[in-house]
């Protein structure tokens, strides 16, 4: 695999904050360097996104040294796309790297990854290293980060995140735990609903019982719907929060351990569900979203509805990417998988494609 660019994506990248070079059939990120350019950074900007090989060699306008082209090296993020497979890449929505590479199939096992030979070629995370200190110590920008951890790797066994196995623990997660741990609290959400509506009943005439289960059960419905539109807003606006992510390290982090190490590593077993405490603190905004919009009974119900279908998306997410799915999942497999092989901007609903058709999202 390598970063290729075509020269149209390349143009795109004109301006102060955002911009990228040709020299030689190689890209360059050279942002950073123009406020450190001798010839300041005017120079350069008038050549952004453009091809600068014939001015850099040029004797009349100023004829770069050898130590000038070494400098370079430190902003090549890659190279520029061939015509033919730009080409290809538009005409099938495809990301260029992926060209020829992939196929969806019910029985899709991707290729391991030679983690040697990616790390040399890429210079972006060796993958027999722990991987936080990696990112906690890099300086990427943020488009190389971008381009290199939507860039699928693959290896037999999970990564290691962290460097001692006393702390690695708490970074792998069964897809069983999700179940186990989620499955009685969203029960007791339901029970809590189900008491508070038979205390609200117990004056009337109304037989307490069944009116209360009946009544919890329609704000477990709404609770399911209403999950379905949060885990396309939270897929697409935090998951994949790219053009709004801030240009330092420390954000980078935070979207790898989100999201990014998920597209990074799409098939480690032990990262395809979220651990208990992350899940934790996405939901807890909406737990006290819940309850001050509606009365405790009816938010308790909804809560109970939206933990059902969090514990649904999770493990199905898992089985999608390791199981054999019946006949009317498999199409739902496919479209998943090119959201992770084919295009990450679309398809960023994993239960359903409802939402992707109602936003214009669809793969």
């Amino acid at each position: 695999m390598s970063t290729a660019y075509s020269l149209a994506e390349v143009s795109k990248h004109n301006k102060r904050n955002d911009c990228w070079v040709v020299l030689k059939g190689k890209v360059f990120n050279v942002t950073d360097f123009l406020e450190d350019h001798p010839g300041g950074d005017d120079l350069i900007l008038e050549h952004a996104g453009k091809d600068v090989t014939e001015i850099m060699a040029d004797p009349l306008s100023h004829e770069h040294s050898s130590s000038a082209y070494a400098m370079m090296n430190d902003f090549l993020i890659g190279t520029v796309l061939n015509e033919k497979t730009a080409q290809v890449a538009e005409q099938q929505n495809v990301a260029p790297h992926l060209i020829g590479d992939v196929t969806y199939t019910e029985d899709f096992q991707p290729l391991e990854t030679d983690v040697s030979k990616d790390f040399k070629e890429h210079k972006f995370l060796d993958l027999d290293r722990a991987l936080i200190p990696q990112m906690w110590h890099a300086r990427f920008t943020k488009e190389f980060y971008l381009e290199q951890v939507h860039i699928p790797r693959h290896r037999k066994d999970p990564a290691r995140l962290m460097p001692y196995m006393f702390l690695e623990i708490f970074t792998l997660t069964p897809w069983y735990v999700v179940p186990m741990l989620w499955g009685p609290i969203t029960a007791a959400f339901f029970h809590v609903s189900a008491t508070q509506f038979k205390e609200q009943l117990a004056d009337t005439s109304l037989n307490p019982i069944a009116w209360a289960y009946s009544y919890t059960f329609m704000c477990w419905s709404f609770g399911v719907f209403f999950w379905t539109i949060l885990e396309y807003l939270f897929h697409r606006f935090l998951f994949h929060m790219d053009d709004m992510l801030p240009r330092n390290q420390a954000a980078y982090l935070m979207h790898f351990l989100l999201h990014g190490i998920h597209h990074f590593l799409p098939m480690d077993k032990m990262r395809l569900v979220m651990p208990p405490v992350m899940f934790a603190a996405l939901s807890t905004p909406m737990l006290f979203l819940a309850h001050a919009v509606f009365p405790p009974a009816i938010a308790n119900g909804v809560i109970a509805g939206s933990y059902s279908m969090y514990i649904v998306y999770d493990t199905f997410h898992y089985a999608m990417h390791h199981t054999k799915l019946p006949q009317y999942l498999k199409e739902q497999k496919k479209y998943h998988l090119e959201h992770h092989y084919k295009n990450y901007e679309l398809g960023f609903g994993v239960t359903s494609k409802f939402w992707d058709i109602i936003f214009n999202t669809l793969l």
